[in-house]
């Protein structure tokens, strides 16, 4: 079989690491990691790093020239929801234009581009979606996200649409929290906690979804596909399977709704995934929050 070369974008993100981690260990896949800074990942074996701002269209042409890769993957996005909200700008520069960027290079040098999306296409209010279902964002992001996804479709390049939900897990610089993290170090400092039960999500363990785009991008599959975990849950629910898993004082998560939040964007009640398509398509088979919950507490 020969060697298939697939290009990372967005390499220095949670996501990004874990997708250069699985794919540095494939022995048929040539890795090559870009970001817009120096390389933050604590390792140097198994694939190139090359500096690439998507949003600059001359720069993103050269890396491809040089690397000529069979398939990007990109991950690279802006996706502070509330940042989006107050810094459209730069959100649609960052969520939108490096797409279109990324499409023109796809199309020069016949590469299949695979584009990371959100739930946050869809309004919430009929969870969980399938990929035919309309999407209808609330917020800023979720509009971004869908503008992007439309660009792909209209494009006629060779590519794929993998949606996701609520991302959690651990990136070696520990720059980033996440719902299962912020409990536990609550709940050891003896802090009581809200937290919402009127939103429901299928929470997402970083390694599995870099294990779908994975799954995309070794079959060249083409289309919309949901790549989640399975579980139905809202974040109240995670709080309290985190409180049990690490044994702390339950007594102190109560839950509230999401108005008792200010936040500038809107946020989708319902979301969350129907997985049949990319189960049946891809082999795409996640693990429970209760395995991810595993997963990161070896992790920390």
């Amino acid at each position: 079989m020969a060697k298939k070369t697939i290009l990372i974008t967005g390499s220095n993100g949670l996501l990004g690491q874990k997708l250069v981690e699985l794919l540095a260990s494939q022995p048929d896949v040539t890795t090559i990691a870009t970001a817009s800074g120096a390389n933050r990942l604590p390792y140097s074996q198994g694939y190139q790093y090359h500096q690439m701002d998507v949003t600059d269209a001359a720069e993103v042409d050269r890396v491809i020239a040089l690397t000529r890769p069979d398939v990007i993957i990109h991950t690279a996005a802006m996706t502070n929801v509330d940042q989006c909200e107050a810094e459209k700008d730069a959100c649609w520069k960052l969520n939108v234009t490096a797409v279109e960027h990324l499409i023109a290079v796809c199309r020069k040098y016949s590469v299949f581009l695979e584009h990371v999306s959100t739930d946050f296409v869809f309004d919430g209010t009929a969870g969980p979606y399938t990929e035919t279902d309309e999407p209808n964002p609330v917020s800023f992001y979720g509009w971004s996200k869908f503008a992007a996804e439309k660009a792909v479709i209209a494009s006629g390049i060779r590519s794929a649409i993998a949606r996701t939900v609520l991302v959690y897990g651990i990136a070696h610089d520990m720059s980033r929290s996440n719902i299962i993290l912020w409990v536990k170090k609550s709940l050891e400092d003896g802090k009581a906690i809200k937290v919402v039960m009127d939103q429901f999500r299928t929470p997402t363990l970083a390694e599995d979804l870099a294990m779908g785009c994975f799954l995309i991008a070794q079959q060249q599959a083409e289309g919309i596909f949901h790549i989640s975990g399975k579980d139905f849950l809202t974040p109240y629910d995670m709080a309290l399977m985190t409180a049990d898993y690490f044994k702390l004082d339950k007594s102190l998560i109560s839950p509230t709704d999401a108005s008792s939040f200010t936040q500038p964007a809107r946020r989708p009640p319902r979301t969350g995934f129907d997985l049949t398509k990319s189960r049946n398509i891809l082999g795409y088979e996640p693990r429970s929050f209760q395995e991810g919950i595993a997963i990161l507490a070896e992790q920390v």
